[in-house]
């Protein structure tokens, strides 16, 4: 009987993990929008809200909440960047949004490998949610180019647009959600679990 209720998630869980969807929403809120090609790229606080996701709560929640996020904009509910709906699957752009969800979950994981979690490791494990990121990013921003809209899109180009104009940004965002978590951990541990 324990086996069977550790598999689904407690209230406080739940409440945690839709708070943490709620966040990751309001994060495509506060955005700079590039104008680049073939499609606009945006930077957004998303990724922050996502890194606190996936420092703070376990690897299994982590997952859930920024998979609730991406469920609920791919239903209809404009909470991605620009817009949402089913046809965001076509964008370019929609590879770093799983790359969200998947960064969460391996940055909780490493997390949860750590006996002795400090700011270093945790930096570390958010170093590796920036690549995890970033690569089903620019595989899907290349494949969705390449095949689905002009059929032509160059490295230089698919470096430039899907890695290199935010990626400094978004390590920045690493050192700043490291710095909160590093504070909140101890509190959001003894609440949950």
């Amino acid at each position: 009987m324990a086996k069977l209720e550790k598999q689904f998630l407690s209230i406080r869980e739940l409440t945690v993990g839709g708070l943490f969807a709620a966040l990751i929403a309001a994060g495509a809120f506060i955005k700079i929008t590039l104008p680049t090609e073939p499609v606009p790229m945006h930077f957004t606080l998303q990724w922050f809200f996502v890194l606190l996701a996936g420092l703070l709560l376990n690897k299994r929640l982590a997952g859930a909440s920024v998979g609730v996020y991406l469920l609920i904009g791919l239903v209809g509910v404009p909470v991605f960047a620009s817009g949402g709906g089913p046809s965001y699957l076509l964008r370019p752009t929609f590879g770093y949004l799983l790359g969200f969800a998947v960064a969460a979950y391996v940055m909780a994981g490493l997390c949860e490998q750590f006996r002795v979690l400090n700011f270093w490791k945790m930096f570390l494990a958010s170093i590796v949610g920036l690549f995890v990121y970033y690569g089903i990013g620019v595989g899907y921003y290349f494949f969705v180019c390449r095949f689905l809209i002009s059929g032509e899109i160059t490295w230089q180009i698919l470096l430039f647009n899907g890695f290199l104009l935010t990626v400094e940004p978004d390590a920045v965002l690493c050192v700043a959600a490291v710095s909160v978590a590093s504070k909140l951990r101890g509190v959001v541990r003894r609440t949950l679990y």
